[in-house]
């Protein structure tokens, strides 16, 4: 007897190897997955300018990246004792107006794309804050006032354009790149409950209209969420985030999906020695500690010969 849905899982033409240079943009589900595989000493480069949640700004970031777009102070406003930029999220605001750290972001980033394998954009929400007096779709209000703002929800049209406008900007630097689409399991209820599905609805509906004219994958992590693990238990105390547990399900169907079974056997052993160098004794100078310590290193060290590619 079946007491619930699975999502079955395809498995990818192009999987992800410890050769792969990945890249994951856009809401904090990019940040979830992007954490799994630099566990696994994968090479990740992940959101350069912070969680970013609706399409037009996932879509700005990269442009900025590709044209190697260098901010300035006119680029930042000032609010609560700290410069903002409408680009980048809260964690960039510093109480003095350099874009020093901005700008390093922008170059790093221009190479991670040159050299991607694999490209990961997770959307967020289809709802968007318009900045009134620069006319600008904005990555984060930094919790300016409301009035400065106007908030409108992101047509089926405006999304496929931003998607394919991403997709164009990503092939005049890179032509190789995988390029895979995913929905955030994140409920934005902020919204409202019933504008959180249109939103999600008018995300899945561009994406797939996208996918079905350009050679693009997609990975459902928003309908595991949703339809296997249906069941609150699965949520943070918020009951809008999903917990540890639901996470490190959907990042097993992704392993699943994405990664070579010689991949896989690799990161048991990445695994094992993390677990190893994280351990913590209650007696650090006991015999057994010191051997511990010297089977550890020599294990890091084989694995090091083995894999010189892996940096630990």
């Amino acid at each position: 007897m079946k007491l619930k849905t699975e999502i079955p899982i395809k498995k990818q033409r192009n999987p992800i190897t410890y050769d792969s240079n990945i890249i994951l943009i856009g809401s904090c589900f990019s940040d979830n997955i992007g954490e799994q595989l630099n566990y696994y000493k994968f090479n990740t480069s992940v959101n350069p300018n912070g969680i970013l949640f609706n399409p037009v700004s996932i879509e700005n970031t990269i442009k900025d990246a590709v044209n190697k777009r260098e901010y300035t102070k006119d680029d930042l406003v000032f609010h609560d004792g700290l410069w903002h930029s409408f680009k980048h999220h809260s964690k960039f605001s510093e109480p003095a107006p350099d874009v020093s750290k901005k700008n390093k972001n922008v170059f790093d980033f221009y190479e991670a794309l040159k050299s991607a394998t694999h490209i990961f954009i997770t959307l967020g929400t289809a709802w968007a804050y318009r900045h009134l007096e620069s006319n600008t779709i904005v990555a984060n209000c930094h919790k300016i006032p409301q009035v400065a703002f106007k908030k409108e929800l992101l047509t089926v049209a405006e999304i496929e354009k931003s998607l394919v406008s991403l997709l164009e900007q990503v092939k005049t630097v890179n032509i190789k790149a995988s390029v895979t689409f995913t929905v955030s399991p994140v409920r934005h209820l902020k919204d409202g409950f019933i504008e959180n599905q249109q939103s999600k609805a008018h995300l899945l509906t561009a994406i797939h209209n996208v996918i079905n004219s350009n050679n693009v994958a997609y990975f459902p992590a928003y309908e595991i969420m949703m339809d296997d693990l249906r069941d609150y238990r699965f949520y943070k105390q918020d009951m809008v985030h999903p917990n540890k547990l639901a996470i490190n399900y959907i990042w097993e169907k992704f392993t699943d999906s994405f990664m070579s079974e010689d991949t896989i056997k690799i990161m048991s052993k990445v695994n094992q020695l993390q677990k190893d160098l994280a351990h913590r004794p209650i007696h650090p100078q006991s015999e057994s500690h010191q051997k511990f310590l010297d089977a550890t290193s020599k294990k890091l060290k084989s694995f090091k010969e083995n894999h010189p590619k892996i940096i630990f």
